[in-house]
C-alpha cells in the first residue's frame, strides 16, 4: 500500500536554481519610466538566471514609448509587444502572460513602484514549492481617503463569495509558476479581472508584504472612473452579491408598496377618499414597480454578460512585436 506522506512529498516538483524567467510589464504612456526600470530590471535578472526575458506590452501608448524602447531591442533579453490600441491593463496583462515563455512568469508595473529587490525573495519562495507568490501593499498611506475607503469597500464586496477569496491589498505584482500561467491561458472569458482570475485558478499561494516606491515620473493613467469600472467588473464577475442586493431591494419596495396599499385602503374607507379607483391603481403600480426592478436587475446583468461573451471578440490585437528573449534554444 502506498504511503500518503511519501506520495505527497514526491508530488512537489524539484525546481531549478536558475530558471527561465519572464517578466511581463504592461505599459501605457510610460516612456519616461521604462528606461530606468529596464536598466535595473535587466541587471537584476542577469544575477538571478542565465535565461530571461522582459516582455513590455505597450497598451496603445500615445507618447514616445516606441522610441524609448528602440535601444533596448538591439540585444537579446527585451521583447516589445505593441497592441493596436488601448485595450486596458487587464487585457495587456493577458497579452503578456500569453506571450511569456519562461517557466517562471512575473508581472509588475512600469512606474517603478514595484520594488525590483522583491524578485529574489519571491523566486526563493518559488524554489521552495510555492506556485504563486503574491505581493501585497503593507500600507496605503500614500493614497487619498476616498481611494482607501473605496478599496476597503471593494474587497468586502468581492470577498462575499467564499469560494474565491482575493487577497486584500493584492495587486498585479506577483510571481507565477508555469502551471499557473497555463491555467490562466485556458480561461476564455472576455470580461477580464486579473486579480480575481489569479485567485480563481488556485494553486499554492503565499503572500509577501511590500512598501511601494514613489512613482518615478508622470501620473497614473487610472482615473476614479476607470477604477470604479474595474471594481464593478471584479464584483460582478466573482460574486452574486449585487444581484442579491438588487433582489432584496425589489422585495423591500414590493413589501413597502403593500403596506402603503393598506394605508390607502384605510384612508378610502375611513377618511372618505374622494377619487374612486385611485387606491387600487396606486397600489398596483407601486407593487409591480418593485417586481420590475427585481427582474430587470437580474436579467440585465446576465444578458449583458452573455452579450459580451457570445460576440467572441479577441481580448486584444497585436499590432507589432519586436525583440527576442535571452533564452537558449534547446534544439540549437
Amino acid at each position: 500500500m502506498n504511503n500518503p506522506a511519501v506520495l505527497l512529498s514526491t508530488s512537489v516538483p524539484s525546481r531549478a536554481l536558475r530558471p527561465r524567467i519572464s517578466v511581463v510589464v504592461p505599459a501605457f504612456n510610460e516612456a519616461s519610466n521604462l528606461p530606468a526600470l529596464l536598466a535595473v530590471l535587466t541587471a537584476t535578472l542577469r544575477e538571478l538566471t542565465d535565461q530571461w526575458e522582459v516582455l513590455v506590452v505597450d497598451d496603445g501608448s500615445r507618447d514616445a514609448t516606441p522610441v524609448a524602447m528602440l535601444s533596448w531591442l538591439v540585444e537579446p533579453g527585451v521583447r516589445y509587444v505593441r497592441l493596436s490600441r488601448n485595450f486596458g491593463k487587464e487585457c495587456a496583462l493577458t497579452a503578456g502572460i500569453e506571450h511569456a515563455q519562461g517557466e517562471v512568469v512575473l508581472c509588475m508595473d512600469a512606474d517603478l513602484q514595484h520594488p525590483v529587490e522583491m524578485i529574489a525573495p519571491m523566486l526563493a519562495r518559488w524554489r521552495d514549492g510555492v506556485d504563486m507568490v503574491c505581493a501585497t501593499r503593507a500600507t496605503r498611506a500614500d493614497e487619498t481617503l476616498a481611494k482607501r475607503v473605496g478599496t476597503w469597500l471593494f474587497y468586502r464586496l468581492v470577498n462575499t463569495n467564499r469560494m474565491v477569496q482575493i487577497p486584500v491589498d493584492a495587486g498585479d505584482f506577483r510571481l507565477m509558476d508555469r502551471r499557473v500561467v497555463d491555467a490562466l491561458k485556458s480561461l476564455p472569458e472576455r470580461n477580464r479581472f486579473m486579480k480575481g482570475l489569479f485567485a480563481w485558478v488556485g494553486f499554492r499561494t503565499e503572500i509577501l508584504p511590500y512598501t511601494p516606491n514613489e512613482r518615478a515620473s508622470g501620473k497614473s493613467s487610472f482615473s476614479i472612473r476607470g477604477l470604479a469600472r474595474l471594481a464593478f467588473t471584479g464584483v460582478t464577475s466573482f460574486t452574486n452579491f449585487p444581484l442579491r442586493l438588487w433582489s432584496a431591494l425589489g422585495i423591500l419596495i414590493a413589501f413597502g408598496a403593500m403596506l402603503f396599499g393598506l394605508w390607502i385602503v384605510f384612508e378610502h374607507f375611513f377618511e372618505a377618499q374622494p377619487v374612486p379607483g385611485w387606491a387600487t391603481l396606486a397600489t398596483s403600480m407601486l407593487f409591480f414597480s418593485g417586481v420590475q426592478l427585481l427582474s430587470i436587475g437580474i436579467l440585465g446583468e446576465y444578458v449583458g454578460r452573455i452579450f459580451d461573451e457570445v460576440k467572441q471578440r479577441p481580448i486584444y490585437i497585436v499590432a507589432s512585436e519586436l525583440g527576442r528573449s535571452h533564452f537558449v534554444d534547446p534544439e540549437a
